[in-house]
């Protein structure tokens, strides 16, 4: 019998948790016939009907592939049917992860001065790791169904390795590095400078927080003078490249290897900013992507403080979704730091000393590192970024009004992309599976024939309201469905992508030696082209949320959606700017219209 004690702790239940499930390849292909059409030509549908069709026959290629999934997820050890989609989903992407793939949350505010801000996060997350270590934080349990917690192994000592072909994770928790963590230093960034800074004692104990203020103080003062040269600029490269550079840093000096292995290892990153920035906007964007040699974009966590006490965390995404984040951050803003660090039993144990870490660079190192600086700043510059926020509508509003929230912000994307762009284009959401072992997101697309027709009433002005309020409550309920769908992991694109990329593994092995022309079709090809691509992060602690756009036309719509107010983050490429801050202003036109509209219809008897 399992004690009370032991069914609450952190990693209790991650072995009775139940496996994603594997959907058949008729549902897949059927569901994706059904996603896809809305946003193609009758030939266009065609066109993919027929591939579909090959790809399904009994001699076709989907049922070679489908069975060589079936037999991997059955396979001794195998935990999903995604755990070698996974990896190559995140590590194997070639091009640079910084912007790209990193998101951001901005905290809340706060009246503390930088440096005790500073102290007190890092406090809280020394509170969490003790908690972790000890399985002291319970399951997450949403709606009555127990979360994986399989995240929180990667939050600490953990890093991004870049690797030629595909990249690497350095954690604990793994052959090579049982856990918990045994590291006792955090990396402190200021002025482009890194230092290793011990936060907890020789037996593990974390510094009180006068400790801690003094050795950020130290850091500080220790980091006056800006670096000359910062290798944290590598991590803005692209993988392969900093991957090279990286072999250059080892193969250069002996020492390299160790002051590698601090950052590597080092329970997470703080980076303090010797500027304030001029908004909110603007602290969102060095969130996203601010430099100057001060970050090391590959590490899980780089807690970010400015001069004015504001802070934020920018997150590496191969291991960690924006659910246990949220949990994480939660944790260190719901609680004051004294109490945080008191629950942590620090204590007092003399200044922190901090300890530069040097590298040894040659000619060529240093101008790589000047190179990567000028192509991350102009790669920055080459990104246009908006907030827009709603300080009188929020989710409780949407439910007053009798719609999902989640489906009338979606709603008012769709209406604000077709009469700012003038069509509805593949919109992408993520949505959590965490009920499941070793669950992550899945694929949500959003354009369903009801939504079609919900912008097509609105944009006809000859239909009436209450056409225009039906149209609108049957594109929520569409909205709602699918999304159940998605939580329930039965849907078609991860499953149908990892089936091309068990192709690219080993398709001679399995006779399918080129890849199946599903694959090349209309609807696969738009289906997966965003023109929107959405995720909320829903937590009082935060007032933005945000990351990159996907592609050289894609809008990136990152949004807080709490009770009372709304926050989005935009992002798009500077050369469709333009396009995107339409959009914001036919976003705020959407929801107070969809608000009006909604608000007059009759009362349901």
């Amino acid at each position: 019998m399992i004690s009370q004690e032991a069914a609450g702790s952190t990693f209790s239940r991650e072995n009775s948790l139940p496996r994603v499930p594997l959907p058949t390849l008729e549902a897949s292909c059927e569901k994706f016939l059904a996603w896809c059409a809305p946003l193609l030509t009758a030939e266009e549908r065609a066109t993919t009907e027929t591939e579909v069709a090959a790809f399904l026959r009994p001699d076709g290629p989907g049922r070679v592939l489908h069975t060589a999934l079936e037999e991997y997820d059955a396979s001794p050890g195998v935990h999903s049917w995604l755990d070698t989609f996974w990896p190559y989903r995140y590590l194997g992407r070639r091009d640079r992860i910084a912007l790209n793939a990193n998101f951001f949350f901005l905290f809340r505010d706060s009246d503390e001065p930088q440096v005790e801000r500073a102290a007190g996060l890092v406090a809280g997350a020394l509170n969490y790791k003790r908690q972790l270590d000890q399985e002291l934080i319970p399951p997450v349990v949403q709606r009555g169904t127990p979360q994986s917690m399989a995240q929180n192994r990667f939050l600490f000592s953990t890093t991004r390795i870049p690797g030629a072909q595909q990249d690497t994770v350095r954690a604990p928790y793994t052959d090579r590095s049982p856990g918990p963590s045994d590291a006792r230093h955090i990396v402190v960034f200021f002025r482009g400078g890194m230092f290793r800074l011990d936060v907890l004692g020789a037996d593990g104990v974390p510094h009180s927080l006068d400790d801690l203020e003094a050795g950020l103080r130290a850091v500080m003062k220790a980091g006056a003078e800006p670096a000359a040269d910062s290798v944290g600029h590598l991590t803005t490269m692209a993988r392969a490249q900093w991957a090279a550079a990286r072999g250059s840093l080892l193969d250069r000096h002996p020492g390299n290897a160790g002051a590698l292995d601090d950052i590597e290892t080092a329970l997470f990153c703080v980076a303090l900013e010797d500027f304030a920035p001029t908004d909110t906007q603007e602290t969102c964007d060095q969130l996203l992507y601010g430099d100057r040699g001060n970050r090391w974009f590959d590490k899980a966590v780089t807690l970010i403080v400015f001069a004015d006490g504001r802070a934020g965390i920018n997150v590496e995404h191969c291991e960690l979704d924006g659910t246990t984040i949220l949990s994480f951050t939660d944790a260190l803003l719901s609680t004051p730091a004294k109490e945080q660090s008191r629950q942590s039993g620090a204590r007092s144990q003399g200044v922190p000393q901090p300890r530069p870490i040097v590298f040894e660079l040659d000619d060529a190192l240093r101008a790589q590192l000047r190179s990567a600086a000028d192509a991350f700043t102009a790669y920055g510059a080459a990104t246009a970024t908006r907030t827009v926020s709603f300080a009188d509508f929020g989710s409780n509003a949407a439910k007053k009004l009798g719609v999902s929230p989640d489906a009338f912000v979606q709603a008012a994307y769709q209406l604000a992309h077709q009469r700012a762009k003038g069509l509805l284009g593949a919109t992408y959401e993520s949505i959590a599976t965490r009920q499941y072992r070793n669950g992550r997101t899945e694929a949500m697309r959003v354009v369903t024939p009801e939504m079609v027709a919900f912008a097509a009433a609105m944009e006809d002005p000859t239909t009436d309201a209450p056409t225009r309020r039906a149209a609108l409550h049957a594109a929520a309920a569409a909205h709602v469905a699918r999304a159940k769908e998605c939580q329930l992991g039965q849907v078609p694109e991860q499953h149908l992508w990892e089936l091309e990329l068990i192709q690219r593994r080993r398709g001679p092995e399995l006779g399918v030696t080129e890849q199946p022309a599903l694959y090349r079709t209309p609807g696969w090809l738009t289906m997966r082209d965003d023109y929107l691509s959405t995720s909320s992060a829903p937590s009082h602690n935060i007032q933005y949320f945000g990351f990159g756009s996907t592609s050289s036309r894609c809008i990136g719509v990152a949004y807080v959606l709490l009770p009372e107010r709304f926050n989005i983050y935009l992002s798009t490429p500077a050369a469709v700017a333009d396009q995107m801050l339409t959009f914001a202003d036919r976003l705020r036109e959407s929801v107070e219209e969809l608000r009006e509209l909604l608000a007059t219809q009759e009362p349901q008897t």
